[in-house]
């Protein structure tokens, strides 16, 4: 596989990172807004997690060659950011972690491995840095018991939604013809 950087190699990673990072602004209210639902739970909630993980598999899952995943989950969470989230810098950070998790399974797959396994674990890599830093952050009061449960469904979200989610995306734009610049539009 070539992994020279052309330019489409870096536009289209930006511009999705600029569009996720729009969702996640609506995402942040969402998840604001349903708070409440989880009441009963609250380590609950961490069922939706996986959509702020998935700039980063699927960045990589389309342009295909290293960095990719930390350049679409980093611009994801500056544009995040910078629309307003009410975690602040903390986003930008982060996004960069969400990323580089990520990135370090497709490296260790050598840039060659694609399909939904390794996407799956690429989307569970990147919840493993939320299902710290969350508990350590923002519920170090939370009994163990709930902690525990808050990281088991972050990892699973980020599996199901970032890693199948952002796989399934993959393929279909690629049976729309949308990434005819790139390897994935073959599979």
């Amino acid at each position: 596989m070539r992994q020279r950087y052309r330019t489409v190699d870096i536009v289209v990673p930006a511009v999705l990172g600029v569009a996720v990072g729009v969702i996640f602004w609506a995402w942040n209210l969402l998840w604001q807004v349903s708070a409440p639902l989880f009441a009963f739970f609250p380590p609950a909630q961490a069922v939706v997690y996986g959509m702020w993980l998935v700039p980063g598999v699927l960045g990589a899952l389309i342009v295909r060659k290293p960095g990719a995943a930390v350049l679409t989950s980093t611009a994801a969470a500056f544009v995040s950011m910078v629309l307003g989230t009410p975690w602040g810098v903390e986003v930008a950070l982060a996004g960069f972690v969400q990323g580089l998790l990520p990135e370090l399974v497709f490296a260790a797959g050598r840039y060659r491995r694609w399909g939904m396994p390794i996407a799956l674990l690429a989307g569970a890599a990147a919840g493993i840095a939320p299902a710290v830093w969350d508990n350590v952050r923002y519920y170090p009061t939370w009994p163990l018991s709930f902690q525990l449960t808050y990281g088991v469904l972050v990892v699973i979200s980020a599996a199901v939604i970032g890693g199948a989610g952002s796989r399934l995306l993959t393929s279909a734009l690629a049976r729309a013809g949308a990434l005819s610049a790139f390897p994935s539009a073959r599979g």
